[in-house]
């Protein structure tokens, strides 16, 4: 089934979504309660993730300003709560470019161009790079958040990338730049960049606490 030329929007102001990662979500606004019935009527729902920019707080109940790029999600649950809220769950599928908006509905919905399919296994020499960064950042956060996936074997490199760019505790914005990436092997060399900053200013908060 191929992708389609229109799909919802849901803008937030702190949640980007990557292919292959699922993504929890709980709905209780009643425009995107609307989203999520019209979306169970299609036979493959999609719902489009999109992030925040500018001042959107003077206008979120209208139309403020979103990233271009986002990453679609296939809803793969739908729990209807007693109140009419909904627990959802998402599946990434693929990024996307947002080339125009329609509002027929109380909810945004986007015409989207795809991003093309792209080479999903890394150079050794990056693969390698990430687990090394990733292991003295998980040691230096004593969170463990990656030990699990960098043992397995099983895991292809996207969905590690990925996976990693979704869950570690970076800024939507780092995030969204990561996501913005046009193939998995220049968003690793980012991601390596990202951690690497982070170590270093955990490194520097430690001399400054033992200095004091």
């Amino acid at each position: 089934m191929g992708f389609p030329d229109w799909i919802p929007l849901f803008p937030l102001p702190n949640a980007v979504l990557f292919p292959g990662v699922p993504l929890p979500l709980h709905i209780f606004e009643p425009r995107y309660r609307e989203m999520v019935r019209d979306a169970e009527r299609d036979p493959d729902p999609m719902i489009g993730m999109v992030l925040l920019r500018g001042e959107w707080r003077r206008d979120y109940y209208e139309r403020p300003e979103v990233f271009a790029i986002g990453c679609a999600g296939r809803m793969v649950h739908c729990e209807g709560l007693p109140d009419g809220r909904y627990n959802i769950l998402l599946q990434g599928v693929r990024e996307f470019t947002l080339h125009d908006e329609e509002q027929s509905r109380s909810y945004r919905r986007g015409r989207v161009v795809w991003r093309p399919p792209a080479p999903n296994e890394l150079p050794g020499e990056i693969r390698d790079r990430v687990r090394r960064l990733m292991r003295r950042f998980d040691g230096l956060r004593e969170s463990r958040v990656a030990t699990r996936l960098l043992e397995d074997e099983s895991i292809s490199d996207e969905l590690l990338v990925n996976f990693l760019c979704y869950a570690l505790d970076f800024s939507p914005l780092e995030k969204q730049a990561l996501l913005e990436t046009a193939a998995v092997s220049e968003r690793a060399r980012r991601l390596c960049e990202v951690i690497q900053f982070a170590l270093e200013g955990g490194a520097a908060a430690s001399r400054d606490d033992w200095r004091h």
